[in-house]
């Protein structure tokens, strides 16, 4: 049997950016054991968080979206596991772990001191009602990776015993995501506007439009957070953004929506400037099953259109990785597959020729964030550059999570899927809004894995090969990690690599 041997750690620090993007990755200084004076923002116990993206619901069981996670994830909610600074699993609820000979059957030692914001005390059976519900009760489509759980068992109020149907590479992972967060048996009535964790904050006030307040949950049973309060300021406009930050409104930036603008900030002692990267994967949506884009000669076309580093040049000030497929550098299976698709407009001409189709219409629908406006207009100049009609429409995110990602009302889109590892969700699943089918792709992901885990990154990578070679989508660049705060704000990361933005480490010196 392999046993986890990592202890309990403190939460892993993170800043959320663009879609409701998380960190997990490096964090520098210390976190001091009590609030100081002088603070800006929402007080002097207080941190005020400028974002972009407002929650369309509390309850990620039920509603898609990542800033649900990025608010509610490792703060309100914890899971049995997490994953640290470095991208390691390592224990949360969970102490630690046993798993199978034949990778089956997972063993977990809880934690005896947890106890839910309701007051009632975090068990096994706690962990049993919370792996079913996804099976039973969640309607997102990440629920699909707890299928492979075959049963749940409680074996002692602190020992939980899971079966898989079949071995999986990447199951205790997923359980470091949303699909991982532990409820409360009695407690999930009204997820939507209450929820009930055992994490270290709880929900104090959600005004709707405008910002969302965590306090400090005094009966958290792992190390307390620094900050009593902390308010998530919803800030749509790049130029509003700047000026609370420069006003004292809030303290950090947690999304740079206008990378141009950071020349303000740089040059002032009285503010830092972070810049690392990101898993958020910003996807020119290609919806496999409209036309024109069921048609792989186009697909391949659009993407020879596109000039990615003269669209990152243009529309994010020169910051982000190019990456050529669904998978980031800082994923074990990355390979550069930037040279599969490289620009070239008289090739997509071609490609278009054959297809028959020398100008296909089709509609590009971007939900109103910084980055998908802004490089919409790029990639719509560049589509018809190469014989395209594009028309852009500009969806508010509930209209677009609606529109586009529920109903698959559209023939492109431009969104950074922030997932996690998230390949196997958006391209493997064909009832996904980008609807891709391909056998081969879903034996190759299948092979990943529940094959010898030694053949997992070798797999991975033959995946995201052939979804980059099939023209499934084409990759605009990956984002990085821009923050700004004020100078003695602690334990900011460099990277951010997970769905939640992690507050517990956050503090001011």
């Amino acid at each position: 049997m392999r046993r986890s041997t990592s202890s309990v750690l403190a939460g892993t620090v993170t800043v959320a950016i663009s879609l409701a993007l998380a960190a997990c990755s490096a964090g520098s200084g210390s976190t001091p054991s009590s609030a100081s004076s002088g603070a800006s923002g929402a007080g002097a116990q207080g941190l005020a968080v400028g974002l972009v993206l407002e929650p369309t619901s509390l309850d990620f069981t039920k509603a898609d979206g990542a800033a649900i996670s990025q608010a509610m994830l490792t703060n309100v909610y914890e899971g049995l596991v997490k994953t640290d600074q470095q991208g390691k699993i390592v224990p949360a609820l969970a102490t630690s772990w046993e798993v199978s000979p034949d990778r089956t059957t997972y063993t977990f030692e809880l934690t005896d001191s947890a106890k839910f914001t309701n007051g009632q005390p975090f068990t096994a059976d706690d962990a049993v009602f919370s792996i079913n519900r996804v099976k039973t009760e969640w309607t997102p489509s990440v629920a699909k990776a707890m299928q492979v759980v075959a049963s749940a068992k409680a074996l002692s109020p602190t020992r939980l015993e899971v079966k898989l149907s079949k071995p999986s590479n990447d199951w205790l992972y997923r359980m470091t995501t949303r699909i991982g967060a532990m409820f409360s048996r009695t407690g999930v009535a009204n997820l939507a506007t209450t929820p009930v964790g055992t994490g270290p904050y709880t929900l104090k006030e959600w005004k709707r439009g405008d910002s969302l307040t965590l306090t400090r949950n005094e009966n958290y049973w792992g190390a307390k957070p620094y900050f009593q309060n902390v308010t998530l300021k919803y800030i749509k406009d790049a130029n509003a953004l700047n000026n609370a930050l420069l006003s004292g409104t809030i303290n950090v930036i947690g999304v740079v929506t206008a990378p141009e603008a950071l020349g303000q900030f740089s040059g002032n002692e009285k503010y830092q400037v972070i810049e690392g990267t990101t898993n958020g994967e910003v996807v020119l949506s290609m919806n496999n099953a409209r036309a024109p884009f069921n048609n792989p000669l186009v697909r391949q076309a659009a993407r020879h259109a596109i000039d990615h580093a003269a669209l990152v040049k243009t529309c994010w000030g020169g910051k982000g990785t190019l990456i050529g497929s669904m998978v980031p550098p800082t994923d074990p299976w990355y390979e550069d597959l930037t040279g599969v698709a490289p620009y070239d407009v008289a090739k997509a001409k071609a490609l278009l020729s054959q297809a028959k189709l020398p100008n296909p219409a089709v509609r590009l629908r971007v939900p109103v964030v910084p980055y998908a406006t802004s490089c919409g207009q790029v990639v719509k100049s560049q589509l018809e550059g190469a014989g395209f009609t594009v028309t852009m429409d500009q969806l508010e995110f509930p209209t677009w999570l609606s529109d586009v990602f529920k109903n698959g009302d559209y023939e492109m889109s431009i969104v950074a899927h922030v997932e996690g590892r998230d390949l196997r969700n958006v391209f493997g699943n064909p009832d996904y809004y980008i609807h891709y089918t391909n056998p081969a792709l879903q034996a190759v992901l299948a092979a990943a894995d529940s094959g010898p885990e030694d053949q997992q990154v070798a797999k991975m990578r033959e995946a995201a090969r052939l979804i980059s070679q099939d023209a499934a989508s084409d990759w605009l660049f990956l984002l990085p990690n821009l923050m700004v705060a004020e100078k003695n704000i602690t334990g900011l990361p460099t990277n951010a690599v997970t769905d939640a933005l992690d507050l517990t480490r956050i503090g001011r010196s």
